[in-house]
């Protein structure tokens, strides 16, 4: 049994090397870097509560993500519980500058997406979990995992049509001009 020292320390190397990446896909999730910065802090506390637990079955991302996926859900489902900064028309927002994140177009067609679509699309397609195991993190059935993902990857298709993008490739290269 590791002692307490040990433990946290072990933590700690986890979110150093895994905090960023865990943001990225929370992002992905949910298209909102301030809200993917809160779901990355639910998923690493309820991580700490179970560290001894999940670590001694190696599955410490596998926990991390399960629990992004669903906050990010609960969140979306109970909007009685978020809190609003400011006061209604009085609080503008600045505009920022645009980094490259925000203006790659698979992240805004990702953005467009249901969030139950979008979360079976990253799921599926950038962590590449089986439909089995992304019916698991969702909570849902391995039907709905298939139906909303059948469902976004048309939306996909339908968004990132070769009209929208003159001259590229499927695999995202552009096209050698004549």
């Amino acid at each position: 049994m590791t002692t307490r020292p040990d433990r946290d320390d072990e933590f700690a190397e986890f979110v150093n090397t895994r905090r960023a990446h865990l943001r990225r896909v929370a992002y992905l999730i949910c298209g909102d870097w301030h809200l993917a910065e809160d779901l990355v802090q639910t998923a690493l506390v309820k991580l700490y509560i179970a560290w001894r637990r999940i670590q001694r079955d190696g599955a410490e991302e596998a926990y991390a993500r399960r629990i992004i996926v669903r906050a990010h859900l609960d969140e979306k489902r109970r909007p009685w519980r978020r809190e609003r900064a400011g006061l209604d028309g009085l609080d503008v927002a600045v505009p920022g500058t645009s980094t490259l994140e925000d203006t790659d177009i698979l992240v805004t067609a990702l953005k467009a997406l249901p969030e139950r679509q979008r979360a079976t699309v990253v799921l599926r397609h950038w962590y590449g979990l089986s439909v089995e195991e992304t019916a698991a993190d969702m909570k849902c059935s391995v039907g709905t995992v298939k139906s909303q993902t059948a469902r976004a990857m048309a939306s996909l298709r339908e968004t990132l049509s070769a009209d929208d993008f003159e001259g590229s490739h499927t695999d995202g290269r552009r096209a050698p001009q004549p």
